[in-house]
């Protein structure tokens, strides 16, 4: 490079009139451009125009546009005796290293590359499809960059994303315990911490769990997403109330159901029963007819009423938690089939609507004719709240504006007991 005087060439081109030359020198040197050519400022101001004039020796000239042969300014850096190796050796000196775009943009290809290359292969050994589908769209969405520019921290990142993985689906261990285990940190998956975003979309890729409906709560459904990979959120705090239900002599919980059912006793199964230690259903309750009620007095009036006769009955209690969202899907897995009730309200509507969406289920006296024939006999409070639309049956919500008013299901319960009632028959645990 040559010998340089440092402050030479600090007087020569270091004041702040040159600095927008400077600049432009070193974006050129950037993008691997020569500098075998002419740069102009077009909207000079006097003061840069009298700066450039003075380094090249030359008499003003009229005019805005500042015009700079970079080939004359090289010979003139050399010649004061600043820089030997000229103007590119001068611009190294005034603002350290150029690196060029090409390269760099290399570089940070391949460290890109070298991030994911221990989540690719986690996926790649797993044999995964869904998986693999997941991975590329991660990829494609940019995500991972949102979450960690800097491609080192991204790949610490998607290393412990890679331990995680190996680990699912896990068996009903507690969300903090098992991260704590993984990573070292009981926090790291909680919700907003860039290892949770990512694990909670990989899970939701290995349940086959649709994003969350309108109108439903998306921690219950992150719960949800959570526990069909093993993992539990609130394992204790999220219940289902069911009775009827039939149970095994195999698991805690099959031998819970069967003393309540047995017993005519409503039955409350927390999320971590039903991941942990599941009844062995299998697909012994093929085609068993299963009602779903919304809220927890029809649970209890059927109880009353039929005691150990009463069929299969799950109350969401609202909108269903993680806890009833597991239960249904395994009573699906299992062969039933699913009638879900609940309020003629909008809210009832979208609960409803969440369960459409999620499970393969019929209404149970849940359709337009039912809502006039309950607003005849007992027509409810005003509507209240945004309106919603039934994707089961759009006349439903047509008949609800039209009548203007809420029919709560503790109203028509006689008429669902009496459903009950009709299908109530003796039956055997499964085997």
């Amino acid at each position: 490079m040559g010998r340089t005087d440092e402050e030479r060439l600090i007087r020569l081109l270091g004041g702040p009139e040159l600095a927008w030359l400077i600049d432009r020198v070193r974006r050129r040197m950037e993008r691997g451009q020569d500098l075998d050519t002419t740069i102009t400022l077009t909207d000079a101001t006097i003061a840069q125009r009298q700066a450039m004039h003075r380094l090249l020796g030359r008499p003003p000239r009229n005019g805005r546009a500042l015009g700079v042969s970079l080939p004359a300014l090289d010979a003139v850096i050399r010649r004061s005796g600043a820089c030997d190796g000229g103007l590119a050796a001068a611009i190294v000196r005034l603002g350290g290293p150029v690196t060029r775009r090409a390269d760099a943009e290399h570089a940070a290809a391949s460290a890109w590359k070298r991030a994911f290359e221990t989540l690719e292969r986690t996926v790649a050994v797993s044999s995964r499809h869904e998986l693999a589908r997941w991975l590329a769209d991660l990829r494609a969405s940019g995500l991972v960059k949102r979450l960690a520019p800097d491609p080192h921290a991204a790949q610490v990142l998607l290393d412990s994303l890679a331990g995680v993985l190996v680990e699912l689906p896990a068996a009903g261990e507690p969300i903090g315990r098992f991260a704590s285990r993984l990573t070292g940190s009981a926090h790291a998956l909680d919700d907003g911490e860039p290892l949770a975003t990512l694990a909670l979309g990989a899970a939701r890729a290995l349940s086959g769990l649709s994003k969350p409906q309108a109108g439903e709560s998306h921690a219950t459904w992150r719960r949800e997403v959570w526990a069909t990979v093993g993992v539990l959120r609130d394992e204790l705090s999220s219940l289902v109330l069911c009775a009827g239900l039939p149970g095994d002599a195999w698991t805690v919980t099959g031998r819970i159901l069967a003393e309540g059912t047995e017993g005519g006793q409503p039955v409350a199964l927390t999320l971590r029963q039903l991941v942990s230690a599941p009844p062995e259903w299998a697909h012994h309750l093929r085609d068993l007819d299963i009602r779903i009620c919304e809220n927890p007095v029809v649970l209890q009036m059927a109880a009353d009423r039929l005691g150990a006769r009463c069929p299969p009955l799950v109350c969401t209690s609202g909108q269903p938690g993680a806890a009833a969202m597991v239960l249904l899907r395994r009573l699906v897995a299992a062969g039933a089939h699913l009638s879900h009730h609940g309020d003629f309200d909008w809210g009832g509507l979208r609960i409803g609507n969440v369960l459409h969406a999620r499970l393969p289920i019929r209404w149970w006296r849940f359709d337009a004719r039912a809502y006039e024939q309950a607003v005849a006999i007992r027509p409810g409070p005003p509507l209240q709240g945004r309106p919603a639309t039934a994707n089961w049956d759009a006349s439903l919500s047509i008949a609800m504006h039209r009548a203007g008013c809420a029919v709560e299901e503790e109203s028509v319960a006689d008429s669902l007991l009496d459903d009950l009632e009709t299908s109530a028959t003796p039956r055997a645990s499964p085997a």
